[in-house]
């Protein structure tokens, strides 16, 4: 994906690349990333709050959210932490959120941001639900949501589990249940879609899904790093390819 926006605009030079790095040498490599020529870096499971906690610098979304996914690396050999999770999920919403009522499904790291981001857009009400009805406590008490123990109506439904990312027909809730939604976001992303977001579809709901949420947090992401304009067109090409 970044490899294609970076051809789009003809930045040569640029490359991005993956590192596999274990948890206990996070910040070594965080230490050494910079002397290697990197400007920034995305980080991901399990490495979003360590990468937070190990910052100089932190943007008032990473530290509200609690977690990083992207870096910037700045010559003394600092860096700077942002959550870029949050922008991806606004960015992609199939329907405005301000005044409405949205149900979150998940309480781990991408709820945690997506909750943040339903409150800072002006949702009337955020909940939780859970299958630990405690983490979902803990969740919605640190970002004025609620937590519940059974789905109800929302105007916007948003999963935040991996339920459908191993199982192409798994759903996060019953079908029927999205006779009482009015759009749907799923955060995961397979080929050939999940099947809440097919289910949705069928029934003539606005659904964002995994893959747009994906071009859309990469493209702030890239904005950062290169001060250019992601072209998001060329990024969705080569994430769908």
């Amino acid at each position: 994906m970044h490899e294609a926006a970076f051809r789009a605009l003809g930045l040569e030079g640029w490359r991005y690349q993956k590192l596999p790095v274990p948890p206990e040498l996070l910040a070594e490599t965080l230490e050494a990333l910079p002397r290697s020529g990197f400007v920034g870096a995305n980080v991901t499971v399990p490495h979003k709050e360590l990468a937070l906690h190990l910052a100089d610098e932190a943007t008032a979304t990473a530290a509200a959210v609690g977690a990083a996914n992207t870096l910037t690396f700045k010559a003394d050999g600092t860096f700077a932490a942002d959550n870029t999770d949050v922008h991806g999920l606004l960015a992609a919403l199939p329907a405005p959120v301000e005044g409405k009522r949205v149900l979150v499904l998940g309480a781990g790291g991408s709820a945690r941001a997506a909750v943040y981001a339903l409150v800072e857009a002006g949702a009337s009400e955020v909940s939780v639900l859970n299958r630990t009805h405690a983490r979902a406590v803990d969740l919605a008490g640190a970002l004025d949501a609620r937590a519940i123990e059974t789905a109800e109506a929302a105007d916007v439904l948003v999963n935040c589990t991996s339920v459908g990312l191993d199982d192409g027909d798994a759903m996060p809730v019953e079908p029927a249940a999205l006779g009482e939604v009015g759009a749907v976001v799923d955060l995961v992303y397979r080929p050939g879609g999940t099947a809440l977001v097919r289910a949705a579809r069928e029934r003539g709901l606005p659904c964002a899904d995994g893959l747009e949420i994906l071009v859309q947090q990469g493209a702030r992401s890239f904005a950062i790093w290169t001060g250019r304009e992601a072209p998001l067109d060329a990024m969705r090409a080569a994430v769908s390819d």
